[in-house]
C-alpha cells in the first residue's frame, strides 16, 4: 500500500482545493448534511440556514455553508446519485478535514465529522403511509461500492443480515444465470448516537418515523426491482422479496441509493453518520407522492436538530 505523503494522482488538488467539490480546507463544517439532488441543497439551505459564507458548485456538486437560528456552523453538500459518486464525495469530504494539505499527510489529531443523509425513498411495508421518515439502524448495500473497502464487521447483526441476504438473493436468480453467485450484499450500520439523536429530535416536533433497515441499490429500475427496460430483469420482482428482511423487530423499511457505502465508510473511520429519509412511494401500496417538498422539509429539520444533538454531545 502507498505510503503517505498523499501524491497529486492519489489526491488531485487544484489551487489547494479538492478536484470535484473544489472545496478548501476550513470551507466545511464538521457538521453536515449530504443530500443526493443538487437543488436540494438550495431548498435546505433557503429554509434553515443564515448567514450564508460559501455556495460552491464544480461538477453538479454544490455546497452551502451557513448558519442556523442557533449559531451552529452547518455544511449541505451534494452526493449525487448512487454509491459510485457518494465514494468521491466523502472522501474529499474526509480528506478536507483529515488531511494537512500543505504537508500532504494525515493531522495527528482529526476531528470527528457528523453527516446525516437527507434523500428520498421508496417504501417496502404495506403499513408504512406516505411520508414517513425512516430512520436508518443498519444498511444493506446491494451496489459493489463497499467491496472496496475492507471494514470490518460493525457488529454480529451485520454477518446475519449480509448472509441473509446473500442467500436470498440466490435462490432468487435463475440457474442459467450468467450472474448466479455474483452479486454480494455487504451490510453496514449507522453510528447508534446518530440514531439516537435522529429519533429524539423527530420525537421532538412530532414527525412520523420508524426505525429499520435501509436496502441501497447499485440503481433505480431493475436494480430495486422495477422492469421497464425490455431486457429482463436479473431478479424479478426484488423489492417485494427482500422487504421479508428482518432483524428482530426492525424490518426491511426502504430503498434508496446511497445509505450503506456512507455508513460502512464513515464508522470505522470513527465518525458519525446516518440517515433519515422520508418514503415518497410505496411499492407495495403503488402509491407515488407527487409533492414531497414538505417531507424533505420535515426530514431536514429533525437531521437538523440531530446535528446539534450530537455537537452538544461532543
Amino acid at each position: 500500500m502507498r505510503e503517505q505523503p498523499f501524491h497529486p494522482p492519489d489526491l488531485p488538488l487544484v489551487n489547494g482545493k479538492v478536484y470535484h467539490l473544489r472545496l478548501a480546507p476550513g470551507e466545511l463544517s464538521e457538521d453536515l448534511l449530504i443530500v443526493g439532488d443538487p437543488e436540494r441543497v438550495d431548498f435546505i439551505a433557503e429554509e434553515f440556514l443564515k448567514d450564508i459564507e460559501l455556495r460552491v458548485e464544480h461538477r453538479g456538486l454544490r455546497t452551502i455553508t451557513g448558519y442556523t437560528d442557533w449559531g451552529q456552523r452547518i455544511s449541505i453538500t451534494t452526493s449525487g446519485m448512487g454509491t459510485p459518486s457518494l465514494e468521491i464525495v466523502l472522501n474529499e469530504i474526509v480528506a478536507l478535514h483529515e488531511v494537512d494539505f500543505e504537508r500532504m499527510e494525515r493531522k495527528k489529531s482529526i476531528p470527528t465529522i457528523n453527516i446525516i443523509r437527507v434523500g428520498t425513498s421508496g417504501g417496502l411495508q404495506k403499513d408504512r403511509d406516505l411520508g414517513t421518515l425512516v430512520i436508518t439502524e443498519y444498511a444493506l448495500g446491494l451496489d459493489n461500492t463497499g467491496l472496496f473497502y475492507e471494514a470490518p464487521y460493525p457488529d454480529e447483526n451485520c454477518e446475519l443480515l449480509e448472509n441473509k441476504a446473500k442467500e436470498l438473493i440466490e435462490n432468487l436468480i435463475g440457474q442459467n444465470s450468467r450472474f448466479k453467485r455474483k452479486i454480494f450484499p455487504y451490510a453496514s450500520k449507522a453510528h447508534p448516537e446518530v440514531v439516537r439523536a435522529l429519533e429524539e429530535s423527530a420525537k421532538d416536533i412530532g414527525a412520523p418515523y420508524v426505525r429499520g433497515i435501509t436496502v441501497s441499490n447499485s440503481g433505480f429500475f431493475a436494480n430495486q426491482g422495477r422492469s421497464v427496460s425490455r431486457v429482463p430483469p436479473t431478479i424479478p420482482d426484488l423489492d417485494l422479496h427482500i422487504s421479508g428482511l428482518s432483524l428482530g423487530d426492525l424490518k426491511t423499511e426502504n430503498m434508496e441509493m446511497e445509505a450503506s457505502f456512507l455508513l460502512h465508510l464513515m464508522l470505522p473511520l470513527g465518525h458519525r453518520a446516518g440517515a433519515v429519509c422520508p418514503v415518497i412511494a410505496s411499492r407495495p401500496k403503488d402509491e407515488f407522492l407527487g409533492n414531497y417538498r414538505g417531507s424533505i422539509r420535515l426530514a431536514a429539520k429533525v437531521a437538523l436538530k440531530a446535528l446539534r444533538r450530537l455537537r452538544e454531545w461532543t
